[in-house]
């Protein structure tokens, strides 16, 4: 068997300001956090002027794909290679793939530069994530948590104003372009101020365990993506797709317990902790995407609120996620105790999203709002706390990896809630309109559950009040199960085991939970 060994050089002198780092971390952040919410608002613009109305799916397909596919990958070349140079290798990636999008002449070109931005997406979040890890101790950690979910935050919110602002003004081409300045803004500080050790893996590639997680994560996200709506659940499509990637998976779990260095070590589940928080982070996802999706639909189908300002219908959930987030970094910080997050974010979740199953046509926006803080308190709770503590189970070798595993299961939660949650809503609202509006109804939403507001305004008036009682169906069923899947987190989160974080002192030397870590992170210079 091949040497596994991995050789580090001495480290080099740590940035004067960690500062100076951490923000070019969040700028690419934003990027990773932005493009989506950016491009899909240009969307219509975009289909107008290249075409092919039928493949626009694929545009986001695409990205999905080749970003959830690399994100373990990224993680691992960090590990293994050095992460300051797979960072940057993922930043240019991304930016040669958004200016290929940019100048894309059919919907076929765009697609195919689509999945070559998603390429390098994956490894911006879990660059950020594992250098954060390498720079900084768990315990000092909670400090810049504010800061992370500030970003999301902003992302969230001023992503659809954004796109919709540069499509109206510059053309659809600039929501691409506009990754290119930030990113060499982010590249140029990161090749200047961060330092970190080099390292050489004796051991190659597991291209193996690279296929076969390609391949089992691909069916998994085109199954949540097309099951329901390309082609029904029952279909031999997605069956085949279902036996296609159990078999990739399972194939891949059996090659990791062979392979001389495998992409995702299964050493690292051995720590309850991590496990825990992997779980969590499924369900954070599972939860978050679905709330994100389906509450601006019910406020403007059901409250009347506008399109544009969208985002800022999020605004309650965002900002308490925000205040939330920035409290428990600073009490993790100041106490080193954090179990009590998990559990207290998981109970705020659970209520919150069965408040928000009992909306109907005449809740009001204030008790909706009221509704949504309550839910982004518990996601405050649990966004950063998450990863804070994964990275805290394993050892400073694994970093990179455990990055890009937590990341990897909020992904596939996402795409799993999106999918499940959308089918249940789909099938609520098309129930309701055919009961409450006969044929007319049934024939309106077949194609589609979720009508923008021009299709709406042209419905006669008692197919509109049908279509509002339809829609806060919907999302009672979509929300009731997102508050049960969240019950799922409480669970999880009792069992977490208190660790000492890395970076208290002595106590942190010596492991607490299976695997726990004990390696200490690179010293940073004071600020």
């Amino acid at each position: 068997m091949a040497d596994t060994q991995t050789v580090e050089t001495k480290p080099e002198k740590q940035p004067k300001s960690v500062r100076v780092v951490l923000l070019a971390l969040m700028i690419t952040m934003m990027l990773a956090m932005l493009d989506n919410m950016i491009v899909g608002t240009a969307m219509p613009t975009i289909v107008g002027d290249l075409g092919g109305l039928e493949h626009l799916s694929w545009v986001v397909t695409a990205y999905t794909l080749a970003t959830a596919a690399s994100t373990p990958i990224w993680g691992k070349l960090g590990d293994m290679y050095g992460r300051k140079g797979a960072f940057m290798t993922s930043i240019v990636i991304f930016l040669i793939g958004s200016a290929l999008s940019g100048m894309a002449q059919n919907m076929g070109e765009l697609i195919g530069f689509r999945a070559i931005q998603g390429l390098g997406a994956g490894g911006l979040m879990v660059g950020v994530m594992a250098i954060i890890g390498d720079l900084i101790p768990p315990r000092e950690r909670g400090k810049y948590q504010g800061m992370m979910a500030g970003v999301m935050a902003l992302a969230m919110i001023g992503g659809p104003l954004v796109g919709g602002t540069i499509t109206d003004n510059w053309g659809w081409r600039w929501s691409f372009y506009i990754n290119l300045p930030l990113g060499v803004v982010s590249l140029g500080l990161i090749s200047a101020v961060l330092h970190l050790p080099k390292k050489r893996a004796k051991a190659g590639i597991d291209y193996l365990g690279v296929a076969l997680l390609t391949v089992g994560i691909t069916s998994t996200v085109l199954v949540t993506t097309w099951g329901g709506t390309e082609y029904a659940w029952t279909s031999a499509r997605i069956m085949e797709l279902i036996g296609i990637g159990v078999a990739a998976l399972i194939g891949f779990v059996f090659w990791q317990t062979k392979a001389a260095e495998p992409i995702v070590p299964l050493h690292i589940f051995r720590s309850r902790n991590f496990t825990l928080m992997s779980v969590i982070g499924f369900i954070t996802g599972f939860v978050m995407f679905g709330a994100t999706l389906y509450l601006p639909l019910y406020q403007q189908s059901v409250q009347g609120a506008s399109a544009t300002n969208s985002g800022l219908l999020l605004l309650p959930m965002l900002g308490a996620m925000l205040v939330t987030s920035m409290v428990a970094g600073r009490v993790t910080t100041n106490t080193g105790r954090y179990k009590v997050f998990p559990v207290v974010g998981s109970v705020l979740m659970s209520v919150g999203l069965y408040l928000l199953s009992t909306m109907d046509t005449g809740t009001s926006r204030f008790t909706s709002g009221v509704f949504m803080a309550v839910v982004g308190l518990g996601m405050g709770c649990l966004m950063q706390v998450t990863m804070l503590v994964a990275q805290n189970s394993v050892e400073m070798k694994d970093m990179g990896v455990a990055s890009s595993s937590t990341t990897l299961f909020r992904t596939l939660g996402s795409s799993f809630g999106v999918a499940i949650m959308g089918a249940l809503f789909n099938n609520r609202v098309q129930h309701v309109m055919a009961e409450r509006a006969g044929g007319l109804g049934a024939k309106i939403t077949e194609k589609s559950a979720a009508l923008d507001a021009k299709s709406l305004a042209k419905l006669p008036v008692e197919v509109r009040d049908a279509y509002q009682h339809a829609v806060s169906a919907g999302t009672h069923s979509a929300f009731l199960l997102g508050a049960v899947v969240a019950v799922g987190a409480l669970v999880a989160a009792v069992f977490v085991k208190e660790v000492a974080l890395r970076g208290t002192g002595p106590a942190a030397s010596k492991s607490g939970d299976d695997a726990e870590a004990v390696a200490q992170a690179p010293v940073v210079e004071a600020v």
